[in-house]
Order: C-alpha cells, then structure tokens, then sequence
C-alpha cells in the first residue's frame, strides 16, 4: 500500500520509484491491494493523480502497478509479502512464482489472498472478516514456512498500535508503517532491519510527522470519507 493512505500518494510513489531507479539492485517494492484500480477508485488515488496532474499519469501507474512482485523472499529464508497466505496447505514458491502478475487481481486465487488475507489467533482458517482472501492460523504459517525452507513471514496490512506485532510463535511478524493512519488513529508507524549474518529481526517505531495542511483522504469517494467522519 504505497498509495490510499492519505494526500500525498503522488509524492510518495514517485519518490520510491525515483529510489528504485537509483538503486535498482538495492530497492525491491511488493504489491499490496491498493495497487489495484478498484483500490485507488475509491480510496483517492485516482482523484489525487488526475487532480494533480493527468489521467495519462494515472494510466501509466495502473501498468506499474501490475508489473510490481507479490512477494520476495530475502536470502532464502524470510518471505516478505502484503497480505499473507493461502486457502489450502503446501503452496511452493515455484508455485507463486508461476502466478500471472500482470493484471488487476482475480476474485480469489494464489494472487489475491497474498495481497488480502490475514493471520489469525489459534489454528486452521476461517472466512476473512475483509470477504477477500483468509484468516490463517499458526500451523497454516507452519506448513508454508516448513514447505520451502524458510524461517519467517513478514506482511503488513494492518494497521498496528506500536506500528507492529509479532505473531504465531515468532514466525510471523506484522509490520505497518503509516503512523497516526488517517490522522486519526494515534498509531505508531514502524520498521524492521535485519542481522545480515543471523537474519535476526530489530523492530523500530516512530510517531508521525507533521504534513501540509490538506485533510487526510481528500481525494477519497465522499462516500468512504464520511465513513472515516471525514
């Protein structure tokens, strides 16, 4: 989610995009669900782009967007994604690797719940509360993670307190990295580094910083800004 998190999407993807283009070997960006049109529609950053600039820009960032990875797995042992993993046991990164990208995602699949779904408390899977993608228990994490060899699953798409969560037994850590989301919710935003030898996780946290003065979602469908009391 690089966009639809307040007014000044523009700014901030151009600016990643800038850096990636500085630094094509070091700066790797994943999709998540607000890379998507349907998103961007409602959350503002179709608004935000044509007000700002053009619906030929606009275009261009939707053929970005699908050409973006659903995941990377950083050497060999942790799996970084959006959303989180699968309906069913025993997916490979041979299989993910096989998924098609380039398109909006489908209604279900191994694309879609990578950019939706959720881990869950206590065992197995239930519905998402989201109606797109799972909600995944421990031994889910477990069977993915013993499956390809890896250690650690890394996702983000919730919004935390202290900016992140560690979960099922230390094998699955939530990161989120908007703070005071929607200048709203008080939050802290957070990131993570890692031990380039142990690959050891070391979580920081930080407040938010005070932006221009134009409201949060600005460029939002009126109809999900007065969801926020916007």
């Amino acid at each position: 989610d690089f966009v639809d998190r307040g007014s000044f999407s523009s700014e901030v993807i151009l600016i990643l995009f800038a850096w990636k283009l500085c630094y094509p070997q070091h700066m790797n960006l994943s999709r998540g669900n607000h890379e998507t049109r349907n998103m961007n529609k409602l959350y503002g950053f179709e608004g935000e782009v044509t007000k700002k600039f053009d619906e030929d820009l606009y275009t261009l960032f939707c053929e970005a967007f699908c050409l973006l990875p659903l995941c990377h797995v950083i050497n060999k042992k942790v799996f970084v994604v959006h959303g989180g993993l699968f309906s069913t046991d025993n997916v490979t990164l041979d299989a993910i690797r096989k998924v098609n990208r380039d398109c909006e995602p489908p209604d279900e699949g191994l694309m879609t719940e990578m950019l939706w779904s959720d881990p869950q408390g206590g065992k197995g899977r239930t519905p998402s509360k989201r109606g797109v993608g799972v909600a995944f228990g421990e031994d889910v994490t477990d069977n993915f993670l013993k499956t390809n060899d890896l250690k650690l699953v890394i996702r983000s798409h919730e919004m935390k307190e202290e900016g992140y969560e560690v979960e099922h037994s230390g094998k699955l850590i939530t990161v989120f990295s908007a703070p005071n989301y929607c200048d709203q919710m008080g939050n802290k935003g957070a990131f993570i580094r890692f031990n380039g030898k142990t690959l050891e996780p070391k979580m920081t946290t930080f407040a938010a910083a005070p932006h221009p003065n134009v409201r949060p979602m600005q460029y939002a469908n009126p109809m999900l800004g007065s969801m926020f009391g916007m």
